[in-house]
């Protein structure tokens, strides 16, 4: 695995249309977006005693916490995946998954993982067995990114996010609006950033912070 540099940074509407415009001047839009914008499918893994949380909110310096995720509603690509803190640097391995599997894995019918013998769904086996992991929250938003391949920088803008339960394949859901309009511009890279996207991200009064989606949408347990 291979560590990234993660930053995030709360912003507005106003600010998300400066930095947007400055951005599409010079950088091109991941290729997989549609139109610029993409819906992202989380639905995050827990334990009863809110592990994942927890560590989150007291900043915990080595931390984990599993996801299955999906794009624009696409089920034919699925991925699990565990994405870890480790000294301020973020790790994330991943592994392909069927709708039927992940349903299974929803369902808490995971048995079949033993027969996979695929390091990551095993990974996911043993916390659920062991630690009592189990699926805690659905969260979707609409991302817009932009990328540049020199020190594989990716910028992200994240707005409207829903959370709701469980119901990950749910084609109409009870998800609801959580942030109050919150938008947030992540920021990755490998070992450097190019001094030029530095600047044309400066904005006044914003420093980067801890934000977390998955933390947002349990505000209103």
């Amino acid at each position: 695995m291979k560590p990234r540099h993660e930053l995030k940074i709360v912003i507005n509407y106003c600010d998300y249309i400066v930095l947007r415009n400055r951005l599409k001047c010079i950088l091109p839009f991941d290729r997989n977006s549609q139109n610029g914008a993409y819906l992202v499918q989380s639905l995050y893994f827990d334990t009863w005693r809110d592990k994942a949380l927890r560590e989150k909110l007291d900043g915990v310096n080595r931390r984990e916490k599993f996801r299955i995720r999906m794009y624009n509603g696409n089920a034919d690509f699925i991925r699990l995946e565990k994405k870890m803190k480790i000294n301020g640097l973020c790790y994330k391995e991943s592994d392909v998954l069927t709708k039927e599997q992940a349903q299974k894995i929803i369902e808490g019918d995971i048995l079949w993982i033993l027969d996979e013998q695929r390091p990551l769904l095993v990974d996911l086996y043993c916390k659920m067995k062991g630690e009592g992991l189990e699926p805690k929250k659905c969260v979707e938003y609409m991302r817009e990114a932009f990328i540049y391949e020199s020190g594989n920088v990716r910028i992200t803008f994240d707005r409207a996010v829903k959370s709701g339960k469980t119901d990950f394949f749910a084609e109409k859901s009870s998800r609801i609006s959580v942030g109050d309009g919150t938008m947030l511009m992540e920021v990755k890279f490998d070992e450097y950033i190019p001094s030029f996207i530095v600047n044309l991200l400066q904005l006044k009064s914003r420093r980067t912070n801890a934000f977390s989606k998955y933390a947002l949408s349990r505000i209103y347990d």
